[in-house]
């Protein structure tokens, strides 16, 4: 019998009814355990209804949806890859390749190479014909528009990416206002201090233009998109409704500005690097949805050296998203999302906050100056990094799922060695384990099924750090386990088993453990630890441990015991 799922309707459902369920199948953990807090302080609600939006928005929705469909700037994504070369004819080779291949920005970090009038003057022949964005570390690269013909130069397009406004005469076309937040974001920077330094930089910039409207035509914002899949697509729209309301304050109309994006660095990791391919696809899908007008894909290997291959497939990233996924033919393909509207409107509220005290505080050069810009940051990177080490917060292959097997990429991009990475604490430590080479080793207590949940907890652990434990197999009495520890030939030994059989044998080992062996317990064991460890376990393995402080302090007195 067939089924017309037209003639099928289902019931609905209240937010009691859905909590009632939820409370059931969480088997005794309270209902706020659903509820996750960002770093932003956004609570990230399990469900979200239409009930809760009107309360949140009220007859706001639908302001807040037309402002953001009104302030598109393109009808259409663009790739922006950069260009990569070890010298000017490998330069100027991909460069060439990546345009007939689909890239529809040119983008260039001055750094990549020393210019001078040749290596120009063939640059500006490529600008002339292609957008582009260039990233200004090194000014001499300006130099490239004294190269391009007068008559030419109304028809150039592009981004110039500098730490302030540069000026360009007869180059209408060419925005030189950026709100460039990545080196913000770079230091730890989240989406609430993002989008109010964004603002402030716009501040900054207005005041010295000689109108809003000088200003606006030359205005443009480039983001980082993190791995936090909706709360970036909200970000990028908040971007829109805040920036009405900028213009508003100044008494003009908010023009449509191209909102350029970029995959983050900060989550990226020399370790199993392919993951760094799926963080970018996952990022850039966010900031296609959220409505970035050109995004920027780095290669999964650009922290240490791009090959052909990555640079593909990296541009292809934004190609394939771009048209196979259809969302670029839909205008704010998150908007109605009762999610993300709720979290577009807390973004905006909590961001226009955050600006107007940076502009109390005399503006963002007078914010900066005065280290209150570099304290935030700096707690909010700290909290990152906490979270990373006690796995609150994951970087797969890294800090869980690693593979003890990869091998640490020694070799590093200049041009990305200063970014505050998650993953440089357990790269670092994984180059220390590298050189001590210490021997690891499981004592694993009854049963398979008994022991083996805590075993691969342990080894997963040590992964982090390159290091395969051996495991002593099924040991089934005391003095079989006193035997074992009594001819192993390793320097540290954890303890897996039940708690209950942990607790009868820990005291017993005590008595058979060697001096030079370093002996620690996996599990809590608070109504013990004291005695435990008065006797001479080292310490625990447990979850929400903070595994660099752990693996680095055992590190330490791995040292002083083969001193």
């Amino acid at each position: 019998m067939s089924i017309n799922m037209n003639e099928i309707d289902f019931p609905a459902v209240s937010y009691e009814q859905w909590k009632e369920a939820a409370i059931k199948s969480l088997k005794g953990k309270p209902f706020e355990s659903l509820f996750t807090k960002t770093i932003e302080g956004v609570t990230l609600q399990p469900l979200y209804t239409q009930e809760m939006l009107i309360e949140k928005l009220g007859d706001q929705l639908e302001k807040q949806v037309s402002t953001i469909r009104a302030l598109q700037y393109s009808n259409s994504v663009q790739a922006a890859q950069i260009i990569y070369g070890d010298n000017e004819q490998e330069f100027f080779e991909r460069l060439k390749d990546s345009v007939e291949r689909g890239n529809g920005i040119i983008s260039i970090d001055s750094r990549v190479l020393e210019w001078n009038d040749n290596n120009l003057t063939e640059l500006a022949t490529y600008l002339v014909k292609y957008p582009f964005k260039l990233y200004v570390y090194d000014k001499s690269i300006l130099d490239v528009f004294d190269k391009i013909p007068e008559s030419d130069r109304a028809n150039v397009k592009g981004y110039i990416v500098s730490n302030e406004p540069v000026e360009l005469q007869d180059y209408p076309n060419v925005r030189t206002n950026g709100a460039n937040t990545v080196p913000y974001h770079n230091e730890g920077a989240h989406v609430v201090q993002e989008l109010a330094l964004t603002l402030a930089l716009a501040a900054k910039y207005a005041e010295k233009s000689e109108s809003f409207e000088s200003f606006a035509n030359k205005f443009f914002v480039n983001f980082a998109i993190d791995t936090h899949f909706f709360q970036e697509i909200s970000k990028l729209r908040a971007f829109k409704v805040l920036w009405k309301a900028f213009a508003k304050a100044y008494d003009a109309k908010a023009v449509p500005v191209p909102v350029l994006a970029e995959t983050s660095l900060r989550s990226f990791s020399k370790y199993d690097i392919y993951v760094n391919l799926l963080r970018a696809g996952n990022e850039a899908f966010s900031a296609l949805i959220g409505g970035a007008d050109a995004i920027t894909v780095y290669p999964y290997d650009v922290l240490t050296k791009p090959t052909d291959q990555s640079i593909r497939i990296a541009r292809n990233v934004v190609l394939v998203l771009k048209e196979e996924s259809f969302v670029d033919d839909v205008l704010d393909p998150a908007g109605g999302s009762y999610f993300i509207e709720t979290l577009t409107r807390e973004y905006v509220e909590k961001a226009w906050e955050l600006f107007l005290q940076i502009q109390e505080a005399g503006g963002i050069d007078e914010y900066e100056n005065s280290g209150k810009l570099k304290a935030a940051l700096e707690e909010v990177y700290n909290e990152r990094i906490k979270q990373v080490e006690t796995r609150k917060h994951s970087l797969i292959g890294t800090n869980i799922y690693a593979n003890p097997a990869d091998e640490l990429q020694t070799e590093t991009n200049p041009l990305y060695a200063d970014i505050k990475r998650l993953a440089i604490p357990f790269e670092k430590l994984r180059e220390q384990y590298g050189q001590a080479k210490p021997k690891v080793s499981i004592l694993t207590y009854g049963k398979l099924k008994e022991f083996k949940p805590r075993a691969d907890f342990v080894k997963g652990f040590f992964a982090t750090a390159g290091i395969v434990p051996e495991q002593s197999g099924e040991i089934e009495s005391i003095e079989e386990a006193k035997n074992w520890l009594a001819q192993t030939d390793a320097d540290y030994v954890v303890i897996a088993a039940t708690n209950e059989q942990t607790k009868e044998i820990v005291p017993a080992l005590l008595e058979a453990k060697k001096e030079n062996v370093i002996l620690d317990v996996a599990g809590k064991y608070p109504e013990e630890e004291a005695e435990w460890l008065s006797k001479g376990v080292n310490g625990f393995i447990y979850l929400g441990q903070n595994i660099v402080e752990k693996l680095t302090g055992l590190l330490e007195s791995l040292k002083e015991v083969q001193r």
